[in-house]
C-alpha cells in the first residue's frame, strides 16, 4: 500500500504543477477595450472551442477534476 500511496502522491504533485501552468497560460476574461467595441463577437470569439484558449479551458477542467479526485483518494486512510 505504501507504493500505491507514493505513486498517487507523485501524480498529485505533477497534476498540481500542470494545473498551475495551464491556468497561468490562459488569457484574462476581461479583454479591455476590445470587448467594448464588439471584438468578442468576432470569428475568434465565436470559435473558442477550436482555438488554443478553448483547449486550455478543457485541460483546466480535466486537471481540476483529477486534482479533486486525487486529493480525496490521498485523504482516505489505507
Amino acid at each position: 500500500m505504501d507504493i500505491l500511496k507514493i505513486i498517487i502522491t507523485v501524480l498529485f504533485v505533477i497534476d498540481c504543477i500542470g494545473l498551475a501552468i495551464v491556468v497561468l497560460m490562459q488569457e484574462g476574461k476581461s479583454q479591455g477595450l476590445g470587448a467594448i467595441s464588439g471584438m468578442a463577437d468576432s470569428y475568434w470569439g465565436q470559435n473558442k472551442g477550436r482555438s488554443m484558449e478553448g483547449t486550455l479551458v478543457k485541460g483546466t477542467k480535466i486537471m481540476a477534476i483529477l486534482f479533486i479526485v486525487l486529493a480525496i483518494v490521498l485523504n482516505i486512510n489505507f
